[in-house]
């Protein structure tokens, strides 16, 4: 999840609401050379520009090149932080994805995840819940003593259901708060280019094996349509040099070489068909 170079000088520009020719202005950077800089096409950037821009943007060269998360605390002091040695080699480690570890820990709702977390595990909680089971308790028991109601009595059942379970109460809690926060950061990069897309593969496959079978269909075409549609690319633009590369390199795919084994003969022969013209 960590962001490429152009994606960082970008977003950098954006959050200061800057155009291309403003920053060209205030950098007295070519405004060409700062649309490379962000473009899909990057290559190279001179360390002049980046110490520029690692000035202006007020960040370390180290962030601009994707070398360091941290852009507003570079020399940010370990005992400060207050980790412990476990923790920072943890961090260190590369077992986890230490970024989205920081989203996780900046989400508005991680304070509360974090204070219901810390009410469950020190039990402060558990007084409290005991009180108001003991007060259910003593009210349960003067009915049954006054008026003996059977187990199926309405009143009785509502005060048998008001009796708290405290652990299951506060871990109930506790992965409400999860949830909300794990939905966020899912939303948040639904977007990017490694998530699962929603829909499914495997459906866009047998659809365009379909139309490779079809008598007025061209199965090259068909093939490559759906390739360029996994991969968001406008066939169309593609040169020629570009289709003979992409149709090598879709060669190699597992999922075009086996998509469903359990599939009937026929449909196994039309899939052998569509890759035959790959």
């Amino acid at each position: 999840m960590e962001l490429s170079i152009q994606e960082r000088l970008k977003d950098l520009r954006v959050e200061r609401g800057l155009t291309l020719e403003q920053l060209a202005e205030q950098t007295h950077l070519s405004k060409s050379a700062l649309g490379s800089y962000e473009g899909d096409n990057f290559k190279d950037i001179s360390h002049y520009a980046l110490i520029e821009l690692a000035k202006f943007y007020e960040v370390t060269v180290d962030y601009l090149l994707g070398r360091s998360q941290t852009k507003n605390h570079p020399n940010a002091d370990l005992a400060d932080l207050r980790l412990s040695d476990d923790m920072i080699e943890l961090l260190k480690s590369g077992l986890i994805d230490n970024s989205l570890l920081c989203e996780l820990a900046v989400h508005p709702d991680f304070p509360r995840l974090m204070a219901d977390l810390e009410i469950y595990v020190n039990g402060i909680a558990d007084k409290q819940v005991q009180s108001a089971n003991a007060i259910v308790d003593a009210v349960s028991a003067t009915i049954m003593k006054q008026h003996n109601p059977g187990l199926s009595d309405p009143q009785l059942r509502q005060l048998i259901a008001a009796h708290i379970d405290d652990d299951s109460f506060c871990r109930y809690v506790i992965q409400q708060d999860i949830n909300k926060i794990a939905l966020d950061l899912r939303e948040a990069h639904k977007d990017d280019f490694f998530s699962v897309p929603e829909d499914n593969p495997l459906e866009d496959f047998l659809q365009t094996v379909d139309e490779a079978a079809s008598p007025d269909s061209d199965p090259e075409q068909a093939a490559l349509a759906f390739i360029c549609k996994r991969l968001k690319l406008n066939l169309k633009k593609l040169s020629e040099e570009e289709k003979k590369w992409l149709k090598k390199i879709a060669q190699k795919s597992d999922l075009l070489k086996n998509p469903n084994p359990q599939r009937g003969k026929s449909k196994i022969s039309t899939e052998k068909r569509c890759l035959d013209v790959l």
